[in-house]
């Protein structure tokens, strides 16, 4: 989960938290400059004390929601990293360990803001990443054995946090600097998936950088919740297939926009791998 994703999640839980202090254009503005990470944390905890004074309950439920999925994306890309023999040498081992690198940090980050605004981080959950729902013996129990079935669960993984993260935008449409912001890291989300489904491709799964209707390119029926409902080909009302006389297949057009996720949706996705 990203940084614009907790304001947004806060703005949703309390409108006027912006409202009570007067930092939070400052807060916004510095870190989609690329404030650094240490300094950031005690940036935004100071934001929060100032709001809420002593009283930060008010925000420890979202920001500790925000570090269980965190710590479960971080632990998957850990695990494969630690499984000897399963990603290949060279450039997919530097790939995955980017992309585990950037989750590993957004678990110090929230770690670092949950402290700074006086609460205490959630512990890390047992993860079942066999989609067991703890049992272990899921549907992806050989991810960690299995390249090309690990690549298909982290596909699965971006391609949600792509959606969940749009689930999102609709609630910053009135506030140009945190929209900026969060699209700005949302297309960064956006690549991370795009080259994991690289990846796949180049060891021979049917897939694109993107999603075509609502086809994940795995054969594994367990992940389509994550891929349903972006078969839409309309946007805003209207038609792009054959859009003004043009020869655009349903396909395509379902190619043009990643569909949002709710956040019900999100933890319904998510649910089978956390014990």
């Amino acid at each position: 989960m990203n940084f614009q994703n907790i304001l947004t999640n806060l703005s949703e839980t309390d409108p006027e938290i912006f409202e009570r202090t007067s930092e939070r254009r400052s807060v916004i503005k510095n870190w989609s400059k690329g404030i650094a990470l240490t300094a950031l944390p005690l940036a935004l905890g100071s934001l929060f004390k100032k709001a809420y004074g002593k009283n930060t309950g008010l925000i420890t439920d979202t920001l500790n929601f925000a570090l269980t999925l965190e710590y479960l994306e971080a632990e998957f890309y850990q695990t494969a990293l630690n499984s000897s023999g399963l990603i290949p040498s060279g450039a997919p081992t530097g790939a995955i360990q980017t992309i585990y690198d950037h989750e590993a940090a957004h678990v110090t980050f929230l770690q670092q803001v949950i402290t700074a605004a006086g609460e205490t981080p959630v512990a890390k959950p047992t993860f079942d990443f066999s989609g067991g729902n703890g049992s272990g013996s899921g549907p992806f129990l050989t991810a960690f054995s299995d390249y090309d079935l690990f690549l298909a669960v982290a596909q699965t993984f971006e391609d949600t946090g792509v959606r969940a993260y749009k689930g999102q935008a609709a609630n910053l449409i009135t506030d140009n600097v945190a929209l900026e912001a969060a699209l700005n890291i949302h297309s960064v989300e956006a690549r991370h998936a795009s080259h994991i489904r690289s990846m796949r491709k180049a060891r021979g799964a049917s897939v694109k950088p993107w999603i075509t209707l609502n086809q994940s390119g795995i054969s594994n029926s367990a992940v389509q919740p994550s891929y349903d409902g972006e078969e839409i080909t309309s946007q805003a009302g209207i038609e792009i297939t054959n859009i003004n006389g043009e020869n655009i297949s349903n396909a395509t057009a379902s190619e043009s926009f990643d569909e949002p996720l709710t956040t019900q949706q999100v933890l319904a996705i998510v649910d089978p791998f956390i014990v």
